[in-house]
């Protein structure tokens, strides 16, 4: 996550985040929700074990059957290699095993790639359905209904 965060301020803020920022945000938006019951943690590494990208998914609430993509990280060796789509493909089958019929995610206009990944993808811009800091482009898909238990 360190890693992500060190990424997103570079691109997002225009410069390197420091460490008291880093460490504020990590200690702040721990995401432990990303870990079932009601969520995952996904991460993608090479055949020697090294990391290469993660992908959070989580259920919005109990009530609703929407799931929310978070923390979609490629590192720069696994860039051009398919691995953001495979980490897209991956965090929707999770979400559908968690029993989402519709996904979102948001970003910034800054991440460019991902805006493409997402619209690539099926993912429609919609209107915001959270606020979160930088963010100013957000993304809902349906997925196929989840089969019964």
């Amino acid at each position: 996550m360190r890693e992500y965060f060190t990424e997103m301020g570079r691109r997002v803020l225009g410069r390197a985040a420091t460490d008291a920022e880093l460490h504020t945000v990590l200690a702040t938006d721990p995401h432990l929700d990303l870990s079932p019951p009601g969520g995952a943690f996904l991460v993608a590494r090479n055949e020697r074990g090294d990391f290469l990208g993660c992908a959070g998914v989580r259920l919005l609430d109990s009530h609703t059957a929407t799931a929310e993509l978070k923390r979609m990280y490629v590192r720069p060796a696994g860039r051009g290699l398919g691995l953001g789509r495979g980490l897209l493909r991956a965090v929707e089958e999770t979400a559908e095993r968690l029993g989402a019929t519709r996904i979102v995610c948001e970003t910034n206009s800054q991440l460019i790639e991902a805006r493409t990944l997402y619209s690539r993808h099926g993912y429609q811009e919609t209107e915001p359905y959270e606020g979160h800091g930088k963010a100013d482009h957000w993304f809902s898909k349906d997925l196929p209904a989840a089969a019964p238990g």
